[in-house]
């Protein structure tokens, strides 16, 4: 299951800002949630993402600033396997095929090339 899904609808918010901003302080943070709670709020929810081990927090001027305890390709990487996993059976394949055959999605020839080169080192690998 995603490292997300037990977080209320708050915490998941802070998180975004938090994998935006790489570190921020509590009022910064603040600033980006709409209907924003209040500090103590921000502070009690940071408080309950550090427990989780999802947050950590270093000294700074004023305060204290924070960030992710996982770097945001680690986190989107085990996102995405739970995605493929829980929707598409963990068939990359299902996947990209259910993402292009809906609407018109279409990708230029430089993505295709990066693409390709991925797939293929991919297929070495596995030989």
């Amino acid at each position: 299951m995603s490292i997300f899904a037990d977080l209320s609808r708050r915490e998941r918010q802070i998180m975004e800002v938090l994998f935006a901003r790489e570190e921020a302080t509590v009022n910064e943070i603040q600033a980006e949630l709409t209907n924003a709670p209040t500090s103590t709020a921000v502070r009690t929810m940071l408080k309950i993402l550090e427990d989780k081990k999802l947050v950590k927090r270093r000294k700074s001027k004023g305060g204290y600033a924070y960030r992710t305890a996982q770097a945001k390709t680690r986190a989107g990487s085990k996102a995405l396997g739970n995605v493929l996993q829980v929707f598409f059976g963990g068939s990359v394949e299902d996947a990209l095929a259910a993402h292009f055959s809906t609407g018109k999605k279409t990708i230029d020839a430089e993505t295709a090339g990066r693409l390709k080169q991925l797939i293929d080192n991919a297929a070495q690998s596995e030989d």
